[in-house]
Formats: C-alpha cells, sequence, structure tokens
C-alpha cells in the first residue's frame, strides 16, 4: 500500500511497517533527508506537515532557498 500526502506542494509517499506498526515517509523531490512517523494516519499526517514546516523555518532563518524539484 502506498499513498501519497501532499502539503504547500511537497510530497511524500506513505509506507507502513507491519513490524513496527508504524506508518512512515519522507518528504520527495528535495535533497536533505526528511523523514517523519506516526502511529496512525492522523498522527503521520501531523508529522508531515511539521517536517515540512521544519524544513521550511531553518531555510528562512539562513535565507536558503528551499528545494523544490518536480516529481
Amino acid at each position: 500500500m502506498e499513498e501519497i500526502l501532499q502539503y504547500k506542494n511537497y510530497y511524500t509517499l506513505v509506507h507502513f511497517s507491519a513490524v513496527d506498526e508504524v506508518f512512515y515517509g519522507k518528504i520527495l523531490a528535495i535533497n536533505d533527508l526528511v523523514s517523519f512517523e506516526g502511529s496512525s494516519v492522523k498522527d503521520l499526517k501531523t508529522a508531515f506537515k511539521e517536517a515540512v514546516e521544519d524544513y521550511l523555518k531553518p531555510c528562512s532563518q539562513i535565507a536558503k532557498r528551499p528545494e523544490k524539484r518536480s516529481i
């Protein structure tokens, strides 16, 4: 099962680990590794939005243009 989530034009594929019983993903189309996880769909969606915000905030603080390549 794979689903795509989108927030502020950033995307992720959602994965599920049956062994760890957790949903997880990483922000796609950027060079930096930004990953997140959640124990429920609601937690995963929240974690994804927080991951995007946590990526964008430092970029603005150091005047780095956030990456966003086409997927």
